[in-house]
């Protein structure tokens, strides 16, 4: 029995489908992906747009093949990648046939605009004839003719049965590996949706508030609705929609996921937003500390707190802490392992935190080899 009982939060019984060789959902980790914003034509800048996800931590990476140019650039892509590559197809469906033969782990098709059921089933066999799984991406802006016409409006109704429609062509042809997506923009018909279909199929669910708008307000109503459904056990990849660097989507999504403890990348920086009781410069200690320890992977947590009020409590619940003295206090406490060690000029902060950070992931690395030699 979890001794935080209030912290627990119990995922959705999803089955287990594969993307390349990224496990989604059942008990695997809940992927976090992102999407490419270079043309796919040129595979060069593709790559390095890749390289750059995956090394901000991106399990999955998306990316759109709107022609055969693309489809055609996606062979090299693909061998390139040092993650599974979900082609993103719409309107024509010979780009998902090609991007399958291409290599493609996944394939997104828009059920809505990529033609006839007879189509579907075309790029359902090049799926299984070359080991793809697909994405079922539902969207509130281009629902089917006949639904707008039988609901009136896009609404939860709606993007629901046309995400089963869908499944069950898929299943009527014998392919089951496959998620899905009811994305739409406002974040309550998004929600909606995605727990009515939580409760009407089992497949893994990717979750995401499509065209979320830029880098602040898009990451507050992500997390806002994804935050609701994770909260609920919904959900088993994860796609932050931002008008912004992709690379900004990745930390975003690892933000959600680490502030419901569902995935633990990099260093947990917990701060105060500073007062008047401060012993020095909080936001631009912090500020420092983000940058500084962007290249941090291992999972830890990081308490900087501007004085004693509140400092104590969350220093003796973090890795590593920093409590500042208050208002005219030249020096404060740093704890290790929620234990005082020792004391620290202000005007040391940043350099000695990363270097016990930098020391403490270090250690925690070296443990894990050795446990993983040990378990050979």
């Amino acid at each position: 029995m979890s001794l935080r009982p209030w912290r627990d939060i119990e995922r959705r019984k999803s089955r287990q489908i594969m993307v390349g060789n990224v496990p989604v959902g059942g008990d695997a980790p809940i992927a976090v992906q992102s999407m490419t914003n270079t043309l796919t034509s040129d595979a060069q800048a593709t790559i390095r747009q890749i390289n750059e996800l995956a090394e901000a931590g991106a399990d999955i990476v998306r990316v759109s093949c709107p022609d055969v140019e693309s489809t055609a650039a996606l062979i090299e892509i693909t061998k390139a990648s040092p993650v599974p590559i979900v082609a993103d197809i719409h309107f024509h469906y010979k780009r998902g046939i090609e991007a399958a033969i291409a290599g493609a782990a996944c394939l997104r098709i828009n059920p809505g605009n990529i033609g006839s059921e007879d189509r579907v089933k075309e790029v359902i066999k090049a799926a299984k004839d070359n080991g793809c799984s697909m994405r079922i991406g539902v969207n509130g802006g281009s629902l089917e003719k006949d639904l707008l016409e039988k609901y009136g409006e896009p609404c939860p109704e709606a993007m629901v049965e046309s995400a089963l429609d869908h499944a069950k062509i898929l299943q009527d042809n014998d392919f089951h590996e496959f998620k899905i997506s009811v994305k739409a923009s406002d974040v309550f018909l998004t929600v909606a949706a995605y727990h009515m279909l939580s409760e009407a199929i089992d497949c893994p669910l990717h979750l995401g508030v499509t065209e979320a708008g830029g880098l602040r307000i898009g990451s507050v109503k992500s997390a806002i609705g994804m935050g609701n459904m994770l909260w609920a056990g919904i959900g088993d990849t994860i796609r932050v929609s931002l008008s912004a660097d992709p690379v900004e989507e990745i930390k975003a999504g690892f933000d959600i996921l680490k502030s419901l403890g569902l995935r633990h990348r990099g260093v947990n920086i917990i701060s105060c937003p500073s007062c008047a009781r401060q012993g020095f410069n909080v936001i631009e200690t912090v500020e420092n500390l983000e940058q500084r320890l962007a290249h941090i992977t291992t999972p830890m947590s990081l308490s900087v707190i501007g004085c004693v009020v509140n400092g104590p409590g969350e220093a003796r619940e973090t890795d590593i802490a920093f409590t500042g003295g208050g208002a005219g206090k030249t020096h404060g406490m740093i704890y290790l392992n929620g234990e005082i060690d020792h004391r620290l000029d202000n005007d040391k902060i940043v350099d000695h935190l990363v270097e016990l950070v930098e020391k403490k992931a270090a250690e925690i690395q070296a443990e894990e080899e050795k446990q993983s030699v040990a378990a050979e």
